[in-house]
């Protein structure tokens, strides 16, 4: 078997899961509870804190444990968008952001705020330029994901936190849940972000748990009213076994994280390489320092998505169409359809996606593959 469908979901490690394990048999007290066995979780649950901010290079008082990207995502637009409104209603976003931030803006415009979608050009980057036109003396929120989780388009952060330097009141989001791990948090991680969305199961934690980055200082409203945990910010009692695994999960993630780079690299390489050189494919994750290392997006053209993934998939190896969140409505890719991709090349794309433990061989059989499945499909049309 061969698993390049990592954007979507990764294995839980081993160690990972034996400490979420462990956690839930001797750490299953409720850490609000007053009693020892309630001290011990907390104990854990405040270490876990600790030892994700170290990695990270925050202040421990800045990471707030959610259930995921997705929480993630519409807690700190929609937290902001209401804490700021009477500031002003207007927020900037890209056109190819996660359904999770852009059905958050969608809700946000029913309720009267306005949102501007900052066009993308051919490669799926937005121009800083169209920025610095689109901000408003009641703009209150920019909003934009770190690497975009289709074609792995790594969006100007540096950029966009160098134009907003000038804008202080307004507060700077990245999405950063395809970004973390990949070897190029210097393009993504500035003192200007305010917030940052994290999600474990992306780098082999549970699913179900994810943290965020406030920046000391920033305000946001809670979207979960109940006990006041998370400093009254996020209610909930705390998943303690799956906040403890993704401490350790991330501890394995950024162990020679600059080596793991290089692997996904060379794979990617080795992938981008051969498609260049066969008729009617097209490829849109480029080699460059643009892109992330471990997404690419490609055609096999005339056939459609969803059919060259199940054709793979009776061989045993796993990758999807453009987006996990949308695959299964059988949509066009959102960003090849910003980037104005012709539908019927947007509607033959699909997406293999990287982690750290994929080998030269796998791609080596996926290439052999890749031909068969390729001249297969050249031959029926």
């Amino acid at each position: 078997m061969i698993y390049f469908d990592n954007s979507a979901t990764t294995k839980i490690e081993d160690s990972v899961l034996k400490t979420y394990n462990v956690a839930s048999q001797e750490y299953f007290g409720n850490p609000s509870s007053l009693h020892k066995l309630g001290l011990k979780a907390f104990e854990l649950l405040e270490t876990s804190r600790k030892k994700i901010a170290e990695l990270m290079h925050f202040k421990t008082h800045e990471v707030f444990f959610t259930s995921g990207g997705t929480e993630g995502n519409n807690w700190i637009i929609k937290g902001t968008a209401f804490k700021k409104r009477e500031f002003g209603k207007h927020i900037i976003t890209t056109s190819i952001e996660h359904p999770s931030v852009m059905n958050s803006m969608r809700q946000l415009e029913e309720l009267g705020y306005e949102v501007t979608y900052l066009p993308v050009d051919k490669t799926g980057h937005i121009n800083v330029d169209d920025l610095k036109k689109a901000i408003r003396d009641d703009t209150i929120l920019v909003s934009t994901m770190a690497v975009n989780n289709e074609i792995g388009a790594i969006q100007p952060i540096k950029e966009i936190a160098r134009v907003l330097d000038n804008y202080p009141s307004i507060s700077f989001h990245v999405d950063a849940v395809q970004a973390i791990g990949k070897g190029i948090e210097d393009k993504i991680i500035d003192p200007r972000v305010d917030f940052y969305t994290f999600s474990g199961h992306k780098f082999h934690a549970p699913r179900g748990i994810g943290f965020i980055y406030m920046k000391e200082g920033k305000q946001i409203e809670p979207l979960m009213a109940g006990g006041g945990q998370e400093k009254n910010l996020r209610s909930g009692t705390e998943n303690t076994p799956a906040i403890a695994a993704m401490a350790r999960a991330l501890r394995l993630l950024k162990e020679n994280e600059s080596a793991k780079h290089d692997t996904m690299l060379k794979l990617k390489t080795m992938l981008v390489e051969h498609l260049e050189k066969m008729d009617n494919t097209h490829v849109f994750s480029k080699l460059d320092d643009n892109f992330a290392p471990h997404i690419i997006c490609f055609t096999l053209d005339g056939v459609r998505g969803e059919t060259t993934v199940h054709t793979f998939e009776e061989r045993d190896i796993y990758i999807s169409t453009t987006s996990a969140c949308s695959s299964k409505k059988g949509l066009e890719s959102s960003t090849l359809k910003a980037m104005s991709t012709r539908e019927n090349i947007a509607t033959s794309a699909v997406r293999v996606s990287l982690d750290e433990n994929n080998t030269e061989a796998e791609m080596n059989e996926f290439l052999k593959n890749l031909d068969e499945i390729h001249d297969h499909f050249q031959i029926l049309n």
